[in-house]
C-alpha cells in the first residue's frame, strides 16, 4: 500500500510571531501605498462601471490591428482601444460612451459592423450606460460593505468581538490592497475583479475561522499555557491544510491567469494576488492582532467561551 504524502510536518514548530512586527510594518505600507494610489491615481474602471461599448470580434485570418483602428477612428466615436488576445484573430474593441441614449449606443455598433464589413464574427457586444455603470458602482460598494459586517458578526458571534474585528481587519487589508493593485497598475477594474475581490473576503475569512476554531480548542485543552503560545501553536497545527488547501487554489487561479483568457484576465490577477495576501493576512496580521487586543499574555480573554477564564500562570 502506498503511504499518503505529507507536504509539511504534520505539527510544525515555526514562531509565527517572530517577525510579527516586520509584517504589521509592511502591511501599513501597502495599505497606505493602496490609499495614496487610489486617491491619485484611480481605477481603470472597464465598460461596466465607466460606461461604454465593449465588441469581442474574430476575423478569418490574423486580425490587422492597425486597419481595423483607422476604419473605427474614422468614424469620430470618441476613444477607441483595439486589443489583440488569445489567438492571434481575436479582437476587443472599447468605446466611450457616446453620452446619449441607448440609441445612440446601438448607432455606434452599427456603424462599426458595417465600417469593418464582412469577414468578421461577432462574438460579444456589451452597451453599458453611464447611469447603469453609475448604479454598479454603489451596488458593488454596499455589496462589499454588507458582506463584511456580516462576516464581522458572524465571527463576534461565533468567536467573540476580538476575533471578529481581527478577521475583519485582515479582510479590510486584502480588500484594499487588492483594489490598490489595480490602482498602481492601471489594470482595468470591472465587474469580474469586483467578484474576485468579493470571493478573495471569503477566501481570508474561511482560513482565520480554521484557526480561530483551534485556538477555541486549544483553550479548552491548554489551559495554562500564555496565549502568544498557544496562538503559535494553533497555527502550527492547521499549516498542513493551510499549504494543501491554498496551494490547490493558488494553482487553480494561476492556471486561469495562463489560460483563462483577456475575458477572465482581471478576474484571475486579483484572486492569484489575493489567495497570497489572504493567506499571508490570516497568520500575520489577524493572529497577532488578536493577541494584541486580548491583552497579549492574557490567557483566555478574548475567545467567549462557556467555560470561566483561567489566568495564565506567571
Amino acid at each position: 500500500m502506498f503511504k499518503p504524502i505529507r507536504l509539511v510536518k504534520k505539527v510544525p514548530n515555526l514562531d509565527f510571531f517572530r517577525f510579527h512586527k516586520m509584517c504589521f510594518a509592511l502591511s501599513a505600507f501597502l495599505c497606505l501605498g493602496s490609499i495614496l494610489s487610489i486617491a491619485t491615481l484611480g481605477l481603470n474602471f472597464g465598460v461596466d462601471f465607466a460606461g461604454g461599448i465593449l465588441i469581442e470580434v474574430r476575423s478569418q485570418g490574423p486580425a490587422d490591428l492597425a486597419q481595423m483602428r483607422e476604419k473605427i477612428g474614422n468614424l469620430n466615436l470618441g476613444d477607441v482601444a483595439l486589443q489583440e488576445f488569445g489567438a492571434s484573430n481575436d479582437v476587443l474593441i472599447r468605446i466611450e460612451g457616446q453620452g446619449g441614449d441607448e440609441k445612440a449606443e446601438m448607432a455606434a455598433v452599427a456603424a462599426v459592423r458595417e465600417t469593418l464589413g464582412a469577414g468578421y464574427e461577432y462574438r460579444r457586444v456589451e452597451v453599458v450606460g453611464p447611469k447603469v455603470g453609475a448604479e454598479l458602482v454603489t451596488g458593488g460598494i454596499l455589496a462589499v460593505t454588507l458582506s463584511l459586517l456580516g462576516i464581522m458578526a458572524y465571527m463576534a458571534l461565533r468567536f467573540g468581538w476580538r476575533a471578529g474585528l481581527a478577521g475583519v481587519v485582515a479582510i479590510l487589508h486584502d480588500c484594499l490592497t487588492t483594489v490598490g493593485f489595480f490602482s498602481i497598475t492601471q489594470l482595468q477594474f470591472d465587474l469580474n475583479v469586483l467578484a474576485a475581490v468579493v470571493t478573495i473576503a471569503g477566501f481570508s475569512i474561511n482560513d482565520t475561522v480554521v484557526i480561530d476554531d483551534r485556538i477555541r480548542e486549544n483553550l479548552r485543552k491548554y489551559k495554562a499555557m500564555p496565549f502568544r503560545q498557544l496562538i503559535n501553536r494553533s497555527v502550527n497545527e492547521t499549516m498542513a491544510r493551510t499549504v494543501v488547501t491554498n496551494g490547490l487554489v493558488f494553482l487553480a487561479v494561476f492556471a486561469l491567469l495562463v489560460l483563462g483568457g483577456q475575458v477572465l484576465f482581471g478576474f484571475a490577477v486579483a484572486m492569484t494576488w489575493g489567495v497570497v495576501l489572504g493567506t499571508y493576512s490570516t497568520i500575520y496580521v489577524a493572529a497577532p492582532m488578536e493577541w494584541y487586543l486580548a491583552g497579549k499574555d492574557t490567557h483566555r480573554a478574548h475567545h467567549d467561551d462557556d467555560e470561566a477564564p483561567v489566568p495564565a500562570k506567571p
